[in-house]
């Protein structure tokens, strides 16, 4: 074993890598890493990841070979790697194709070529449910009806299935991309954009035609989505978060391609209307009068014959829509997210459903490059008051969220970071109505929430665009599908419980590029000592994780005993500031 103390890593026998926070080496050695390990923890100097069956899936299917994870381990690895790691990452990346399915017909075969697998599967009691009829050593036959169901069952017991039994037509339906040069709005791929859409489409060959792109917000995920959908001319189905995102779809979508008014429809609370490409809301498929009764619109799914169905923001894809996907495992399948974290842990049914990861680009690299802002991060810490933290103490746990999120220290540092930012466009966004309503007033400036009518909140967002208004203040709506391109500072003042996908989005409402400097700042305001300083941590991991310094300050009382002195640091474990 080489042991070479200069080097960034750690790799641990239970499969968590060390890596050192101030080595020069960090920012590339972390994007290495980032390909197949996910961060765990960032204390001040070390930062843990870990990595798993899945992430080393998603890894294989993405293309990375047994070779190239281990060599770049041992290259980087101050003590050498295990050799019990070695053979565990080899164990699971050869894992991802060794059982496969390929059609027969109707009906669906599972084949491997090794015969031991096939044994396996036999002998598994939770798979007598689905028919399999052994044709040789090698293959089991079984119906098409279960191809989805199957997929989920077999990637819990460790067999993550690679798919190649082929995908229906779907209704003819051609898109023309409108080409640079002539009449509408010239429409050309960024060169991440084209790679995002080959490696999701790869030539119509078995191999594409289902699978996640995740591109941060900012980076154009509906541009791509309309490149796929221009590769396979079919009647698309896209699914997405909100009102406001099936208009801004639509909006692409016309003036992109060469789709007419008539080709594109609606299908949301208030209008139903199916078209060859139609364009759903998650909220309008999982609708139902009670607990009880049926989803009456997820027959949406069956009205036309898609070819291609769009999850736009997958990790947020409901329960109830994950069952009617895996019924249409023949119709071609594209996620878009920023991030694979579902806050209810439901990564793998995203793999075996929709897809594995095809494509990831790394949020650093597209700032880099200049195709999103520069985003400079930093919490800061406000202790409670004596009375709020006697009733503070007193309250039961939910309570003590809500309290911690409202305190009232929050509302100073609002207005000290809008004399800060003075002069740019500046989102303030929160949790909690009645918190939001007091900050509204005292700023004198709009308040968009859910219950807003629509043409009023578009109303508000058209004057923030045009620079009209220089600040608004935003609920929950806006942690999905608000194209605010001019935004440069977002102040996040209350969030849900440590949501690292919430953190994703919120951070994407201010990374489009901005004249100049391409500069924007996004600030988390908490309640110090508290259970959302708890919560902030797992918001912190999603940030650290995308390649963002990210600095605490702390706010020491002024009645503390001591002088409130301003203790800046960031998580790279350098002192910033000391004020």
């Amino acid at each position: 074993m080489q042991i070479d103390s200069k080097r960034p890593l750690i790799v641990q026998s239970d499969f968590t890598i060390l890596l050192e926070v101030r080595h020069p080496q960090f920012d590339t050695v972390r994007a290495g890493l980032a390909r197949f390990a996910d961060l765990v923890k960032t204390p001040e100097h070390i930062h843990t990841y870990r990595m798993s069956a899945l992430s080393l899936w998603n890894a294989a299917a993405a293309g990375m070979t047994t070779q190239e994870i281990t060599t770049f381990l041992e290259e980087n690895a101050k003590f050498g790697v295990p050799h019990t790691i070695k053979l565990d990452i080899k164990r699971f990346v050869e894992r991802y194709g060794l059982i496969r399915i390929e059609s027969l017909g109707e009906d669906l075969l599972l084949i491997s070529d090794d015969v031991e697998p096939i044994k396996e599967m036999v002998s598994f009691k939770s798979l007598r449910s689905y028919g399999l009829c052994q044709v040789d050593a090698k293959t089991l036959r079984f119906s098409a009806t279960y191809r989805g169901a199957l997929k989920q069952e077999l990637i819990k017991l460790g067999y993550p299935v690679e798919d190649l039994a082929g995908y229906s037509r779907g209704e003819e339906l051609p898109i023309r991309l409108k080409p640079e040069g002539k009449a509408g709005k010239a429409f050309q791929l960024r060169d991440y954009q084209s790679s995002a859409v080959d490696s999701f489409y790869r030539e119509g060959s078995l191999h594409g035609g289902s699978g996640v792109l995740v591109l941060p917000c900012g980076a154009g995920k509906t541009i791509i989505g309309i490149a796929a959908m221009g590769k396979l001319n079919c009647a698309t189905l896209i699914l997405t978060t909100n009102s406001t995102s099936v208009r801004q779809w639509k909006r692409e979508i016309l003036e992109k391609t060469d789709a007419t008014e008539d080709m594109v429809g609606e299908y949301t609370g208030k209008v139903k209307d199916v078209r060859p490409i139609t364009i759903a809301t998650y909220q309008i498929l999982t609708y139902r009068k009670s607990k009880d009764d049926l989803f009456k619109h997820m027959d949406l799914f069956n009205k036309r014959d898609w070819g291609l169905i769009v999850y736009d923001e997958v990790h947020l894809l409901p329960a109830p829509v994950f069952r009617v996907t895996a019924d249409i495992q023949a119709t071609r399948r594209l996620g878009l997210t920023a991030t694979l974290v579902r806050e209810d842990g439901r990564e793998e049914d995203v793999f075996s459903l929709v897809g594995p990861k095809r494509y990831d680009m790394p949020w650093k690299e597209l700032e880099g490059q200049g195709w999103i802002a520069s985003v400079t991060c930093k919490e800061i810490r406000v202790p409670l008051s004596a009375e709020e933290r006697d009733k503070y103490m007193m309250a039961e746990s939910r309570s003590q969220v809500r309290i911690a999120s409202e305190n009232s220290a929050k509302l100073a540092i609002v207005e000290e970071l809008l004399e800060l930012h003075n002069g740019d466009q500046i989102i303030i966004i929160g949790q909690y109505i009645d918190q939001l309503k007091q900050i509204s007033d005292l700023l004198g400036a709009p308040l968009i929430y859910g219950q807003m009518p629509h043409e009023e909140r578009e109303t508000w967002y058209r004057k923030f665009r045009s620079g009209e208004l220089q600040t608004i203040v935003v609920s929950k709506v806006a942690n999905f599908a608000v194209d605010l391109p001019d935004a440069s500072v977002a102040i996040q003042i209350s969030g849900s419980f440590g949501s690292r996908q919430e953190e994703a989005q919120r951070l994407g409402r201010i990374l489009r590029p901005k004249e100049g400097a391409n500069l924007a700042s996004f600030y988390s305001i908490v309640s110090s000592d508290t259970k959302e300083q708890d919560f902030a941590l797992n918001r912190q991991l999603f940030l650290i994780e995308q390649g963002y310094t990210y600095s605490i300050e702390e706010r020491i009382p002024v009645d503390a005993p001591v002088n409130p002195i301003k203790a800046v640091y960031s998580t790279d474990g350098q002192e910033a500031a000391l004020s």
